[in-house]
């Protein structure tokens, strides 16, 4: 039988099989496009200038209201995307920027992607409840709502509030792991007192919630600051430093890698390449960056992407740089597969 079966095989042409393969739902490997695609060159860098961003951010404030649409947000979608799932920035990464007038608020909710807020502008009165506790928004100001954290916002000032917003949502598309949940809260975890962590070097010994994120959720820009100037040259010639939780010393939130690095005036930093993808948000300061065969000139509130596999650096041409960095680089690092290079 077997081998009357080979003699029946060997009659079949090319077109028989592969016809037989498809309707069984079996396609030759050999055949396939990806089995010998050669390397795809990286991702060209996008630039979003803040004086073409902030008259369309005042266009969405006149527009619409939390109360209508949950979010008032403009997300940042890098010039390769073409159909609505493919809204992201960078990467597995998808940068917004949302605004909040005095008086407006935005009730809780609850997600499986993970999300950063970095206030731009405003700030005074604008206050964003993680998991119950207030955290107040003031320029530089960086605010965390990990994955499954209730947060909501609300303004008790009297000027607009605008921030970064930074989520992890494309990579959760890709896993299938997009969870959403509205008010009412339930189930919300105990928290602890930013105070518990502001003495350096001393950590409570009692943990009182299982949550394995990090118990702070806002880091004030003065401290880091404070600790950007004691920080050490990197070895491309930059200063940074890493937002992390206090517990372990790892990235404050899984798979989103949050720093601030600092260039001084005149210097060219060494070329580094990642295979992880970056966001870049100017925050004070103004300079250029080559990134990949481009280079781009930017200033306070410029967003910029790294994509990954392109060799980049950054020359200062203003004192007191400082560009907030955000990455997928904890993600890849998690899964084994980080790769960093410098020239």
């Amino acid at each position: 039988m077997p081998a009357e079966e080979g003699v029946v095989m060997s009659k079949i042409n090319s077109d028989d099989a592969r016809r037989a393969w498809l309707a069984a739902r079996l396609v030759p490997l050999w055949e396939s496009p990806s089995a010998h695609k050669p390397p795809q060159p990286p991702q060209a860098t996008h630039i979003w200038k803040w004086d073409v961003v902030r008259p369309l951010v005042e266009l969405a404030l006149r527009e619409t209201s939390p109360a209508a649409v949950e979010r008032r947000v403009l997300q940042y979608v890098c010039p390769e995307a073409q159909l609505p799932h493919e809204e992201h920035t960078v990467g597995s990464i998808a940068a917004c920027v949302q605004a909040l007038l005095p008086g407006e608020m935005a009730r809780p909710h609850r997600h499986t992607m993970n999300a950063i807020r970095f206030v731009l502008e405003g700030g005074d009165g604008a206050i964003t409840t993680v998991d119950g506790k207030d955290c107040p928004m003031k320029v530089g100001d960086l605010v965390l709502t990990p994955a499954w954290s209730w947060h909501g916002h609300r303004h008790d000032g009297d000027q607009p509030t605008l921030w970064l917003d930074v989520l992890d949502v494309p990579l959760h598309n890709k896993l299938g792991t997009v969870k959403f949940q509205p008010p009412p809260m339930i189930d919300v975890p105990r928290t602890m007192s930013d105070d518990v962590f502001s003495v350096p070097n001393i950590l409570p010994v009692e943990n009182i919630t299982d949550r394995e994120y990090t118990p702070v959720f806002r880091y004030p820009y003065e401290g880091v600051l404070a600790a950007l100037r004691h920080a050490p040259q990197s070895s491309d010639g930059a200063r940074r430093v890493r937002y992390v939780n206090p517990r372990t010393g790892r990235p404050a939130m899984a798979l989103l890698d949050c720093q601030m690095m600092a260039v001084d005036k005149d210097t060219n930093t060494r070329p580094r390449r990642s295979n992880a993808n970056m966001f870049c948000m100017v925050v004070e300061g103004e300079g250029e960056s080559m990134i990949g065969d481009t280079t781009i000139s930017w200033g306070p509130k410029d967003g910029f992407t790294i994509p990954q596999m392109n060799w980049s650096s950054h020359r200062a041409l203003s004192d007191n740089v400082r560009i907030f960095t955000i990455s997928d680089r904890d993600a890849w690092e998690r899964l084994g597969l980080l790769e960093e290079v410098e020239g």
